[in-house]
C-alpha cells in the first residue's frame, strides 16, 4: 500500500504499536468508556417526567438531553486532537474523570438548572470516552488485529442504545432517578484503575499548542447544525429565521474552519486525512449509517406503538433484532478480518441489504401482523452492521498512528451528526406526510393531531373513524421515513464501490 508522505514532523510518538498486544483486560476498560459514553446518552428519556416530578422546571426539560449532546459533539474532536499531541492515556483518563465528575453532580442536583448545568460538565467528559478509546485502541493494535476489539465495539452501540431507555426506567422504578447518573460511578472506576496500571504507551516527543480557531470555529459550526437538527421542524418550521440564520451560520463556520485548518501547523482535523481515498470514503459511510441506524430506532416504534398497539416496552423489545442483526454482522466480520479476510465486499454487501431491509418497511400497513416489522428490522441490522464495523477498520487503517485521535474524532463526529441531521430531516418527512394523510381523511382539523400531544392512550379516546385515520397516517409517514432511509443506503451502496481493498497494516510494520 502506498504510504502519504508529509513534510510536517509528528506531532506524537505514541502512536506505534510495540511489544505484545494488550490483554483482555485493558480492551475491557477500553470498552467500558464507550458504554459509558453511549448508554448516558439514552438512559436519560425514561426518567424525564420523574425528574421533572421532583424538580420541576418543565419546559427546559427538553435541555437535559440537548446539552449533553451539544457538549459531547463539541468536545469530541478537541479530545482526539489533544490525544494526539499529548498522549491519549492521560487525556483519557482525564476525560474519564470529568465525565464521572459530572454524573456525581447531577445526581445531587436540587433543581432543573443546576441538573442542565452538570448533563454540560458530563457532556464535556463523554465527548473524550469513545474518542479515546478508538485512539488507544488504534494505537495498542494494529488494523490487522483490532477487527475483533473493533466488532465488539460494534456490539455495544446498538445495545447501549436499545438498551439504555430500558435500564433507566427500570432504575427510576427499583431505585431512584438519581441512580441514573450515579450507576456510572462503579464502572467508571474500574475503567480508571484498568486503564491507568494496564495500559503503556509512549509519551509524545513534541509538544504543540492546541488551533485555537480551527476550535472555536468548529465548536460554532457544531453547535449551530446540532440546534438546527434539534430545533427544525419542532420547535420553528424550517423556513422560519431562526432555522435559516442557524443554517447559515453552521455553514460559514465550517467553510471558514475548512480554511483556517489548511494553515495551521497542528489542526484539531488534519486535512491530510483526507488525501486518503478510503479514509474520506469511510467517513461518507459514518455519516450515513449513523443517519440510518437512529432513524429507524427513532420512528420504528411510533408505528409499534400507535398502529400496532404495543406498550413502550414491548416496542423497545420488538427492535431487538435490530440490534441482534447489527451484532451479528460486525462479530462474523471482525472474526474474519481478524483472521486475514478482505472486507472490501462487506460495505457493498452492507449497503445492499440496508436498502432491501428499509424498502421492505414499505411493506407495513395498518392491518400488518406484529412480527413483520421486527422480522424486517433484522435484515436491515445487518446490513448497517456490515457498515458500521469497516468504516471504522478503515479509518483506523487509512490513518497515520500519529494522527489516530483526530481520526477517531472525526469518525465518531461525523457519525452523530449524520444520526442527529438524519433524525431531524427524516423526522420533518414523517410530520409532513402525517399531516398531509390527516387532511385528506379528517380535514383542516386533521393537522392538530400532529401537535405531538397525542399519546397512544389518549388515541384510544377519540371517534373510531379518527382513530383510523391517525393509524394510516402513522403509516404513511413511516413509509417516507423508509423512502429517506433507502436513498441513503443506495448511496452507501453506490460509494462502497470505490473503496480500495489496502492491505492491513501489521505489528512487523
Amino acid at each position: 500500500m502506498k504510504r502519504r508522505t508529509d513534510e510536517s514532523p509528528p506531532a506524537a510518538t505514541d502512536g506505534v504499536a510495540t511489544g505484545a498486544p494488550p490483554s483482555r483486560l485493558v480492551i475491557l476498560g477500553l470498552l467500558l468508556g464507550i458504554v459509558l459514553a453511549t448508554l448516558d446518552g439514552t438512559i436519560v428519556g425514561t426518567t424525564l417526567p420523574t425528574i421533572v416530578g421532583d424538580l420541576g422546571g418543565l419546559k427546559h426539560l427538553s435541555w437535559v438531553v440537548t446539552v449533553y449532546l451539544l457538549t459531547t459533539a463539541v468536545s469530541t474532536p478537541i479530545w482526539g486532537k489533544a490525544g494526539d499531541l499529548y498522549g491519549r492515556k492521560g487525556t483519557y483518563l482525564v476525560s474519564i474523570g470529568l465525565f464521572l465528575g459530572g454524573s456525581v453532580l447531577c445526581g445531587l442536583a436540587q433543581d432543573m438548572g443546576q441538573l442542565i448545568a452538570f448533563r454540560a460538565v458530563q457532556g464535556l467528559g463523554a465527548g473524550g470516552l469513545f474518542v479515546g478509546a478508538l485512539s488507544l485502541i488504534g494505537t495498542l493494535l494494529t488494523p490487522a488485529e483490532a477487527g475483533r476489539a473493533q466488532s465488539l465495539i460494534g456490539v455495544l452501540l446498538p445495545a447501549a442504545t436499545i438498551g439504555g431507555p430500558l435500564l433507566g426506567g427500570f432504575l427510576t422504578d427499583q431505585l431512584d432517578w438519581r441512580w441514573v447518573f450515579y450507576v456510572n460511578v462503579p464502572v467508571g472506576a474500574v475503567a480508571l484503575a484498568i486503564i491507568a496500571l494496564g495500559v503503556h504507551v509512549d509519551a509524545p516527543r513534541a509538544k504543540a499548542r492546541i488551533d485555537v480557531a480551527g476550535v472555536g470555529l468548529l465548536t460554532a459550526g457544531i453547535l449551530a447544525l446540532t440546534l438546527l437538527s434539534s430545533w427544525g421542524g419542532t420547535t420553528y418550521d424550517w423556513t422560519s429565521p431562526q432555522i435559516v440564520t442557524l443554517a447559515v451560520i453552521g455553514t460559514a463556520a465550517l467553510t471558514a474552519f475548512v480554511r483556517v485548518e489548511r494553515r495551521a501547523p497542528e489542526p484539531v482535523i488534519p486535512p491530510r486525512l483526507f488525501r486518503d481515498r478510503n479514509f474520506t470514503l469511510a467517513q461518507v459511510l459514518s455519516f450515513a449509517t449513523g443517519a440510518a441506524m437512529l432513524a429507524a430506532a427513532s420512528y420504528l416504534p411510533q408505528y409499534m406503538q400507535f398502529v400496532q398497539g404495543m406498550s413502550s416496552t414491548r416496542s423497545g423489545l420488538y427492535l431487538v433484532p435490530l440490534m441482534l442483526g447489527m451484532i451479528g454482522a460486525q462479530l462474523a466480520i471482525g472474526r474474519r478480518v481478524s483472521n486475514g479476510g478482505r472486507y472490501r465486499m462487506y460495505p457493498i454487501a452492507g449497503g445492499a441489504m440496508a436498502t432491501v431491509g428499509a424498502l421492505a418497511l414499505l411493506t407495513l400497513g395498518v392491518g400488518t401482523s406484529a412480527g413483520l416489522p421486527s422480522a424486517v428490522t433484522f435484515v436491515l441490522g445487518v446490513g448497517v452492521g456490515c457498515l458500521m464495523q469497516p468504516s471504522m477498520l478503515i479509518t483506523m487503517n487509512s490513518a497515520e498512528p500519529r494522527d489516530m485521535g483526530a481520526a477517531s474524532a472525526t469518525t465518531t463526529l461525523l457519525r452523530t451528526i449524520g444520526g442527529a441531521l438524519g433524525v431531524a430531516v427524516l423526522g420533518s418527512v414523517y410530520t409532513a406526510r402525517m399531516a398531509a394523510s390527516l387532511s385528506e381523511s379528517l380535514g383542516p382539523d386533521g393537522e392538530r393531531l400532529t401537535g405531538g400531544d397525542l399519546t397512544p392512550a389518549l388515541l384510544l379516546d377519540l371517534p373510531a373513524a379518527t382513530q383510523d385515520a391517525f393509524r394510516e397516517a402513522v403509516t404513511h409517514g413511516l413509509h417516507g421515513v423508509a423512502l429517506g432511509t433507502a436513498a441513503l443506503c443506495a448511496v452507501v451502496f453506490a460509494t462502497s464501490w470505490l473503496i480500495r481493498e489496502a492491505p492491513l497494516r501489521g505489528r512487523a510494520e
